[in-house]
């Protein structure tokens, strides 16, 4: 016997129409690539993203054609989200950090037939312009004022491509499970890999997301989404927002910690969300000018590992940093680390080792660690393996595949090694690849890392095992010392005795300026591996 309820599609569309019947007047906010601040209502948006929709139409866009986008978080990236997906195609976000080689290869391997970018991007599409392949006609997210350079034969702006287009429009319905979005992995390891969210997934993580127990988004907030939307939905956030009634704001291109202070302050944002690199240039901007933080209160970090010091530093200033999980292939949220009431009411001190955790699984988001030879390991947390993941927004295939994309019995291998407690906490011990084999055990180059960064003269930390002739692998630690800092390896080391174990401890420490930082602004840690080949250890 089946329900007897209507059976219409769970289409981002309705998201939108939902926020135009019932938020008419909240606000959307942009710091324009020109330089000044944007604002307008989500009644504005909706207006200009039927202009847009009906632009796209006359281009001859149809249900299912890819349309790509390079752009910063602003207005015109966000009116695309969409109108693109509203008229049944699919929006591909291109991440500008990929390179050349790997940028031209994604745009092909999709078959963009258009291609949209801010005039920051515009010497990278004209670099690759010539390899392009199926791309009939390129628009820039300006206006003729500001075209400047970035224009050329047959460059179109986005302003005058939608000036004259009719400010209503007659949305399709489809099929909930078709294309509304997708994007490609950052390509550490191989080509770059595709991965296509339906409407269906990204409504149901919608509805997740604002839960109580994940982001906990309502009416009447304002979040600042530090995360590009050039890369995996911008978690979210531009649905999620749309369908609470939360005002967006939009950082543009500036993402140093002057640039973000002012927006958070300006426009009394209570959320923000960004990789722990940002929120760490963030912190060391408060920190260098003594400035404080008055309306946050809350701040997702995922990524990679959120270090003790971020969460302390910000905790000085009245602001929850809390830790969340998730993939491209995932949509991204996996988990997102809110604590229970019993946890929640600890001191910091005593709740810090759950607040180190990724937290526990959104709903529908099966979770399992699997040791090396295929056996599935309690939740104990301390039995440890691969993480494998399954749900109705996590990727079930890569776009023209390769290989198989899922286990034989239907996971996704996420490629993290982790534990699962009993209460449903997950925590990330290393990537698998990353992980350091020394002498028969597991060292985390994740503890190390984040023990490092407690250190007040240093800026950041990366770990990479380099050989060794009798323990097979060691710890070697690169850091980034702060500003005027020269603070010697033996006192680094003392400070790491203090709190790892005896075998974690690293045999050496090298001090660089900077660490190379990779398309989603985790550390490459290929690149240190590359830079640091041969490495002898000390005796």
């Amino acid at each position: 016997m089946q329900g007897l309820m209507m059976d219409r599609p769970l289409l981002t569309t309705e998201i939108f129409k939902h926020a135009l019947r019932t938020y008419r007047g909240t606000e959307i906010v942009t710091r324009m690539v020109e330089g000044p601040i944007h604002r307008y209502t989500v009644a504005d948006a909706g207006e200009r993203v039927a202009k847009l929709a009906n632009a796209l139409v006359d281009l001859g866009v149809k249900h299912g054609d890819r349309v790509g986008v390079i752009g910063w978080n602003t207005h015109r990236q966000f009116e695309m989200y969409f109108a693109v997906g509203g008229i049944g195609a699919v929006l591909h976000t291109v991440n500008p950090r990929l390179g050349p080689q790997n940028a031209a290869y994604v745009i092909n391997h999709a078959e963009d037939d258009w291609l949209f970018y801010d005039a920051t991007f515009a010497p990278l599409v004209n670099a690759i312009a010539p390899a392009l392949t199926t791309v009939k006609g390129r628009f820039v997210l300006t206006d003729e004022a500001h075209l400047g350079d970035a224009g050329g034969d047959g460059v179109g702006t986005y302003e005058e491509l939608i000036a004259d287009k009719p400010t209503t429009f007659n949305w399709p319905d489809f099929d909930e499970n078709d294309a509304v979005a997708m994007c490609y992995t950052s390509g550490t390891t191989g080509n770059p890999k595709g991965v296509v969210y339906s409407h269906r997934a990204l409504v149901i993580q919608t509805f997740a997301s604002l839960l109580p127990s994940a982001l906990a988004l309502k009416e009447g907030e304002t979040l600042l989404p530090v995360v590009p939307m050039f890369h995996v939905n911008a978690w979210n956030t531009p649905y999620s927002c749309m369908m609470a009634g939360v005002k967006q704001v939009f950082p543009g291109p500036r993402l140093d910690g002057e640039g973000l202070y002012e927006l958070l302050e300006g426009e009394k944002v209570d959320f923000s969300a960004g990789v722990p690199t940002v929120w760490l240039g963030l912190l060391q901007y408060l920190q260098k000018t003594g400035k404080k933080l008055t309306h946050l209160r809350k701040g997702l970090s995922g990524g990679s590992a959120l270090p003790e010091a971020i969460i302390r530093g910000f905790a000085e200033h009245g602001v929850e940093i809390q830790q969340g999980w998730g993939m491209t292939e995932m949509s991204p949220l996996g988990t997102v680390n809110t604590l229970p009431p019993h946890l929640a009411e600890l001191s910091l001190d005593d709740s810090m080792p759950y607040r180190l955790k990724a937290g526990r699984a959104m709903p529908y988001v099966d979770m399992r660690i699997v040791s090396p030879d295929g056996h599935i390991l309690p939740h104990d947390g301390t039995s440890d393996g691969h993480l494998q993941v399954r749900g109705p927004w996590i990727v079930g295939s890569y776009y023209k595949p390769e290989s198989e994309t899922l286990t034989a019995d239907g996971w996704f291998d996420t490629g993290d090694v982790a534990t699962i407690d009993a209460d449903g906490f997950l925590e990330i011990t290393d990537r698998a690849k990353d992980v350091i084999k020394t002498g028969g055990e597991w060292v985390s180059s994740i503890d190390i890392e984040n023990a490092a960064i407690l250190h007040p003269d240093v800026a950041n930390a990366a770990v990479i095992g380099v050989h060794h002739p009798k323990w097979q692998e060691r710890p070697l630690l690169i850091v980034v010392r702060c500003d005027g800092s020269d603070v010697a390896p033996d006192v680094l080391t003392d400070f790491l005795k203090q709190r790892l174990d005896k075998i974690a401890i690293p045999d050496a420490i090298e001090f660089v300026d900077e660490l190379p930082l990779g398309a989603t602004g985790k550390v490459l840690k290929t690149e240190l591996r590359k830079k640091f080949a041969g490495y002898e250890l000390p005796a």
